[in-house]
This record gives structure tokens, sequence and C-alpha cells, in this order.
């Protein structure tokens, strides 16, 4: 029989499961209508690469002829997102708020794996050069955004998913000449690049749902140890860490984290349900 912290634990999980599935249905539809007659574009979601064991989880890399790929990152915050001067991301609900890891740092680290699986993978352009990367964050139509002056940090690719056709058309409009000449350059044919789309499909790493960390794993407890239990003195938060905790792994994305990021979660065990995990998932748990 579950206890409640593990009970509290799989709702969690389910309603951030739900929440985060949702959010890029939603994402996909808009760029699935938006790029659907383009004879430049490849579209894909939801792909998920492992590379010399770092993760790379990409919610939906589009690829264009001239040899640049958006990289979106979706994030369905019902609340209203505070960004500030220096970059720093807020989530808040009613009178409750919480910082989150910045998604544009995070998209750029996927980024960084992702152009090594593309040398791997020789996607490259006429002239050998690696595709471009844009970094796109967007949000649900109904988010509500708080931003800082332009002059202070440059939040323009933060944009709702609504607004990708016309994000997108000044993005383009805004490129100088050196870059055009570049992707005419390096031009490659649609075929080629849908190619490109199904080696990175092949790629793709599916996390394992059904593995369960050791939270949720049965406790077995011999008699005479539970008699001894019973009157120890309690351990500090640090000590009531999971052995897998202590192997500094995030119990979400397998990806290792600092001592750092592990001691925070262990010392607030309620929040985190006993895990540890790194700063961007521990952003899910709110406050």
């Amino acid at each position: 029989m579950l206890d409640f912290a593990q009970k509290k634990w799989l709702r969690t999980e389910l309603m951030r499961q739900r929440k985060g599935i949702q959010g890029e249905k939603d994402s996909a539809h808009y760029l699935d209508s938006y790029f659907k007659t383009s004879e430049n574009h490849v579209v894909l979601h939801d792909l998920r690469f492992v590379l010399d064991g770092e993760v790379a989880q990409i919610d939906h890399p589009i690829i264009n002829r001239g040899l640049g790929m958006y990289l979106v990152e979706t994030k369905n915050y019902a609340g209203n997102l505070v960004i500030n001067d220096h970059g720093e991301f807020t989530v808040e609900y009613d009178d409750v708020q919480f910082g989150i890891e910045s998604p544009i740092e995070q998209s750029h680290r996927h980024g960084r794996i992702l152009e090594r699986l593309l040398e791997k993978l020789e996607i490259v352009g006429r002239t050998q050069k690696q595709p471009e990367l844009f970094h796109v964050v967007m949000l649900h139509p109904k988010a509500r955004i708080q931003r800082p002056d332009a002059k202070a940090f440059d939040t323009n690719n933060v944009i709702k998913a609504d607004q990708f056709p016309s994000w997108h058309g000044q993005f383009v409009e805004s490129k100088g000449v050196g870059t055009l000449l570049k992707a005419a350059l390096n031009l490659r044919s649609l075929d080629t690049i849908r190619e490109w789309g199904e080696k990175l499909k092949r790629q793709h790493r599916p996390a394992d749902l059904l593995a369960l960390p050791d939270f949720m794993l049965p406790k077995v407890v011999a008699p005479a140890q539970a008699a001894i239990s019973s009157v120890a003195a309690p351990a500090k938060p640090e000590e009531r860490a999971p052995e897998s905790a202590r192997r500094l792994i995030c119990m979400q994305c397998g990806v290792k984290i600092s001592y750092a990021e592990g001691k925070f979660c262990w010392n607030n065990p309620t929040r985190f349900n006993g895990m540890q995990y790194c700063r961007e998932h521990q952003g899910v748990f709110g406050g």
C-alpha cells in the first residue's frame, strides 16, 4: 500500500505529465498549421537525445533548407511569467511565486548537445557548415508575460504559441544580407532535410515512464531493524536521502546533478517527495 508521500508524488507527477503533454500538443498544432504548406521546412516534435551521458529534450525542432534550425521550447504555465532585467524567470500563481530555470538557457544547453549529435550524423551544409540554431520559448496563448526593458534583457524570442507566424516573419526580415547569403550557399533540397529529420527521429531515446524512483519502491524492514529505528535519533535531512540521491542523479531526466542541487532537495523532502532533481525540474514543484 502506498503511503501519503507516495500518493502525493503520483498525483503531482500525473498532473505534470498531463500538463506538459497538453502544452506540447497545443504548440504542435500551431506549428503544424503554419508550416503545413511550407516547401522550405521540416517540423519535428518531442525528440529526446542521449549523447555521452547527457540528455537533450527538444520539444519542436524545425529544420529549414538554408541550414537553420529553430529549437522551440514549450512551457505550459497557467500563472503569470515574470522575467527580470537579469534574465531570471519567476512564475506567479495568486499569492504563491517560485523561481524556475531559464528556458532560454535550457534550450541553449540542449542545443550544444544537439550540435555534437549533428556533427556525428554528418548533417552539414554545402560549405560543411553546421546548422545555425535559433532558440524560441513558446507559452500558452492565454499566458501572461511580464517583461523587462529590451535594453536590459531581450525577450523577443519568448512568445505565445499563436504569435509564432508573426514572430517568424519579423525574425526572417530582421536578418541581414550576410545571413541570407550564407543560407543561400548552404541551401539543400527539401528531400535532403526530410532525410535529416528521419536521421534525428532514429536518434530519439524516450524516457522510461515506468521507471520508478527509489522513493516509490516497496520498503522492506526487518522486525529487529524496525525496533532499533523506532528509538534511533532522527537523521539530518541530507542523511535521509535515498541511495540514488547519493549518486546525484535527477529522478526526472536522469542527468547528473551537483551536490548543492541534491542537498537542496533532500533538505526539502516535503516539497520534492523525498527525491532529488536538477534545477530545471525543481521548478516543476513550485515553492
